[in-house]
């Protein structure tokens, strides 16, 4: 829980994804799809959270190491970033294929 209690704390955009599964998972529930459809989206849902985890705690141990800039602490954040840029591509394919199906 401690973990949680930081990423809320101190990462910006953790919060802002807390916000979004506060809202996609209650529509997800509420919209008439077929289980796994509804499954596969709040699933998708999670993942970004937990990609977004993963990457704050990949930033954080960058940070903790140095925060001089260095090409290889760049290349750590940027895939990281890019990380969670394919989990959250990811909600928008899954939405749309369950949506539109």
């Amino acid at each position: 829980m401690d973990g949680f209690r930081a990423a809320y704390r101190h990462e910006d955009a953790f919060r802002q994804e807390v916000l979004l599964a506060a809202v996609m998972i209650p529509i997800a529930l509420a919209l008439p799809v077929s289980m796994i459809g509804r499954g596969m989206m709040i699933a998708s849902v999670m993942l970004v959270l937990i990609v977004e985890l993963l990457n704050s705690a990949i930033e954080a141990a960058v940070d903790r190491i140095s925060l001089d800039s260095h090409t290889l602490s760049k290349r750590a954040k940027d895939i990281g970033s890019a990380a969670v840029f394919v989990a959250l591509s990811n909600v928008v394919a899954v939405w749309g294929c369950v949506l539109l199906a």
